[in-house]
């Protein structure tokens, strides 16, 4: 498989992160990095040995977190949201699955043909 097939699962940082009551809003950066680390060391459960591309999108006060071997990161200059569905829409056809519980996300990232999963498909 080449990046243009592998499945890119796009990862809601600001959701994931809020998904579990550990304090994370003290620093959100610090969490996002701590998601950023866990998905480049474990990859996403359930997809091992899979062709999987993964992007963690950040906003706000964990805008400027950096990419990793395994894991990419992109600052969203605006919504997170908007630049996931965005992210989904120039695939292009190929295979997504967004990691969020948002629900109006995923209703607008299905109308774009991708997959959806909860945070706890990327948390321990």
């Amino acid at each position: 498989m080449t990046e243009d097939t592998a499945l890119l699962v796009i990862v809601d940082a600001a959701n994931v992160v809020g998904s579990v009551p550990d304090g994370w809003w003290r620093e959100r950066r610090g969490a996002a990095e701590r998601l950023r680390d866990r998905l480049a060391a474990d990859g996403v459960p359930g997809r091992a040995g899979a062709d999987v591309e993964i992007v963690l999108v950040v906003e706000g006060a964990a805008r400027g977190v950096e990419s990793v071997p395994g894991v990419r990161v992109e600052s969203a200059a605006g919504s997170g949201d908007d630049h996931m569905v965005e992210l989904v829409a120039r695939a292009g056809g190929r295979p997504c699955l967004v990691v969020t519980a948002d629900r109006e996300l995923r209703r607008r990232v299905t109308e774009s043909g991708a997959e959806v999963a909860g945070p706890r498909t990327v948390r321990p």
